[in-house]
């Protein structure tokens, strides 16, 4: 089934992200552009023990199963095919053994798998992975033929290219308030000091009013910078810190 692309968001995904990445695209990254096109097939026909050996040689855990006019009809992953083997085959009898040997994909792949177009944003595709639980989204187009898949992996690839983070730096959170002018301010402030930004993100905060605003920085000096910004009137986070205090209170971190 095609999801719709208009999906709820989380405070993070639905927060501003500004990084050179994502200039002349509206501030969206597109599926077409970070999915991976040369996707690993398998037939429906083939044995769950093909399709394991499929996955190992390639390196992969989704493969999503096409007709004969490259139409999704279905998409198996690893998880499913330790599923379908038994826990212990030891004791098994012949007869046993034989029917196992002969379980094909088709017995035991999800028909008809949840899958998104290119047109799709990463955001898009990380908050339908997360909200489903799985590791991959098959990318179709307005026929339902297959033309990509997308991973947790390509998602984590996009991100660290979108933020910057590929690069050494510092991650600085700045807790400010929700008014005009206060992330020209920061920006100023950072920019005056010749220090390059690998990105910008605003999230929310747990007080209406106010707003996190997450710049990576791309220097490790930063203590003057830091110094300069609440000099400024602005209350510096912990990143860490943040995060923890986002989490439901009846929860243990690790």
């Amino acid at each position: 089934c095609l999801i719709p692309v208009k999906l709820a968001t989380n405070r993070i995904l639905k927060s501003s992200i500004f990084n050179s990445g994502l200039s002349g695209t509206g501030g969206n990254m597109f599926v077409s552009k970070t999915m991976t096109r040369k996707v690993i097939t398998i037939d429906q026909e083939a044995t769950i023990f093909a399709a394991q050996e499929l996955m190992a040689k390639n390196k992969v855990r989704h493969l999503p199963i096409v007709d004969k006019d490259r139409r999704l009809i279905g998409i198996i992953t690893d998880r499913d095919i330790r599923s379908a083997l038994p826990y212990n085959p030891r004791g098994k009898s012949g007869g046993e053994v034989e029917s196992i040997l002969e379980i094909k994909v088709k017995d035991v792949m999800t028909k008809n798998p949840t899958s998104i177009t290119p047109a799709y944003t990463i955001q898009d595709a990380l908050l339908l992975i997360q909200n489903l639980k799985v590791g991959a989204l098959p990318v179709v187009d307005d026929k339902h033929i297959l033309k990509g898949i997308i991973s947790v992996r390509d998602l984590l690839g996009a991100f660290i290219n979108v933020l910057g983070i590929g690069e050494p730096g510092t991650l600085l959170c700045i807790l400010v308030e929700e008014k005009i002018g206060q992330m020209k301010k920061i920006v100023d402030a950072i920019t005056e000091e010749n220090i390059s930004f690998g990105s910008v993100l605003v999230a929310r905060y747990w007080e209406e009013d106010k707003r996190a605003v997450f710049t990576y920085l791309l220097t490790q000096n930063v203590a003057h910078i830091k110094k300069k910004l609440s000099g400024l009137g602005f209350n510096l986070l912990d990143p860490m810190e943040w995060y923890l205090d986002q989490l439901p209170k009846n929860e243990s971190t690790p």
